[in-house]
C-alpha cells in the first residue's frame, strides 16, 4: 500500500451553525462543551469527520448525536485552517449551517448535551474561532435571504405578516417600517389571504395567509425587489 510519507496528519472537524425562527425570534442553537478544552463554555455542534464518512454524512451524524436532530437541509458554509485556531491539535473545521422553523423540530431536540436556544443579539461567547463562524454565517444568511426566497421554506403553511416582518428583520438585523412592508409585501401578489387570525399576540389579531406556490414557483422574483438596498448589504 502506497503512502505519503513525510506528511503530517491533519484532523478534520464539522461545525454546524442552526439558525431557526420560532414565529417572533431569530435564534440560534448552541451547546455546553463537555470536555476540556473550554469545558462547559458555550459551543457549535462540532465533532471529527469519521473514516467511512464524506463531510456531508459527517455533519448530519454530528447534528444528531449533539441535538437529536434530524431530517436538518445543512449547506457547507466555509473552511476555518488556522494552524492555531485550536490550542492541543491542527484541526481544520468545515463549518455548515442552516435555518430552521423552531416550532417543527423543537420536539426533535435532546437534552443531553444542553442544547439551547439564543437570540441573536444575547449569543454569549464562544470557544475558539465559533464567532467568527457565526459572524460569517450571518453574512452569507442576508446574502441568500435577499437573492434567494430562502425564508419561505422556514416559516409554517400559514404565517401572518408580522411573523415575516420579524423574520426579516432578525436576518437583516434592522427596524422595517411596518405599513411599507405590509404594503410591498401584498403587491407582489404571492400571498392568499385566509379568512382566521392570530390573535395571540394583539386583541384585534391579524390574519394568516398562505404561500400561492404555483405563483411562487413562477415569479419568486417577486419577493426580492422590497428589501432596501441597505438592509441587504453584505457589509458588516
Amino acid at each position: 500500500m502506497v503512502k505519503y510519507n513525510g506528511q503530517t496528519k491533519v484532523l478534520v472537524a464539522i461545525d454546524c451553525i442552526i439558525f431557526g425562527f420560532d414565529g417572533n425570534e431569530l435564534k440560534i442553537l448552541l451547546i455546553q462543551r463537555s470536555f476540556s478544552p473550554e469545558k462547559f463554555k458555550w459551543s457549535l455542534m462540532g465533532g471529527f469527520i469519521q473514516p467511512n464518512e464524506d463531510l456531508d454524512q459527517a455533519a448530519n451524524h454530528i447534528l444528531k448525536t449533539l441535538t437529536g436532530l434530524e431530517g436538518v437541509y445543512l449547506e457547507q458554509l466555509y473552511a476555518f485552517s488556522n494552524p492555531n485556531r485550536d490550542p492541543f491539535e491542527r484541526i481544520i473545521s468545515v463549518a455548515y449551517f442552516a435555518l430552521i422553523d423552531i416550532l417543527k423540530y423543537e420536539t426533535q431536540i435532546s437534552n443531553n448535551y444542553h442544547a439551547q436556544w439564543f437570540s441573536l443579539n444575547q449569543i454569549p461567547d464562544l470557544i475558539f474561532d465559533h464567532n467568527q463562524m457565526v459572524k460569517l454565517a450571518k453574512k452569507q444568511l442576508r446574502y441568500k435571504a435577499a437573492l434567494h426566497p430562502i425564508l419561505f421554506e422556514l416559516l409554517p403553511g400559514k404565517f401572518t405578516i408580522p411573523q415575516l416582518q420579524n423574520l426579516y428583520e432578525g436576518i437583516f438585523e434592522t427596524q422595517i417600517d411596518k405599513r411599507n412592508f405590509s404594503r410591498k409585501i401584498l403587491s407582489t401578489k404571492l400571498l392568499i389571504k385566509q379568512p382566521e387570525k392570530d390573535k395571540l399576540n394583539s386583541k384585534k389579531g391579524a390574519f394568516y395567509y398562505v404561500l400561492d406556490m404555483p405563483k411562487y414557483i413562477e415569479n419568486f422574483q417577486a419577493f426580492l425587489y422590497f428589501i432596501p438596498k441597505q438592509q441587504a448589504s453584505l457589509q458588516d
